[in-house]
């Protein structure tokens, strides 16, 4: 049987309360947050934290620099959030349109379409119809 020091152990459930305690208080900024505007959140959720003693001494004595640092840090989550979104976005919409100038190829290489068709199948016009089959000739 391990004999861990008393000591080392309550330092340990501290440790481990003081993370759930943040991760609760996180918890609260981020759902306020998707209601209200984000400084109301973080206030709000200051306020009740400190009531129910959650992180309360922290707060209760660093009131003014965790609402700096809270808005601070979700604002830059969600820019991160929305920043891989629209790569996400651009990603897709790159590969659709070397998809649809794939096809494109594709028919022309075939000779089975007249132009309008191929512009009817893929939406392209007839100048970007004209760049890839003057850069599949000189390829």
């Amino acid at each position: 049987m391990l004999n861990i020091n008393k000591g080392h152990n309550r330092k340990l459930m501290e440790t481990c309360r003081t993370l759930h305690d943040y991760a609760e208080y996180t918890s609260r900024v981020r759902e306020y947050a998707a209601r209200m505007p984000l400084d109301e959140a973080v206030e709000r959720a200051i306020t009740e934290c400190i009531s129910e003693g959650i992180l309360a001494d922290f707060l209760r004595e660093n009131r003014a620099e965790a609402k700096k640092v809270s808005i601070y840090e979700y604002d830059e989550e969600r820019h991160m959030r929305q920043t891989r979104e629209e790569g996400v976005e651009e990603g897709y919409a790159n590969g659709l349109t070397q998809g649809i100038e794939q096809t494109a190829v594709n028919l022309i290489k075939t000779r089975l379409l007249t132009d309008e068709q191929i512009k009817e199948v893929t939406g392209l016009s007839q100048s970007q119809i004209d760049t890839l089959r003057k850069n599949e000739n000189t390829q």
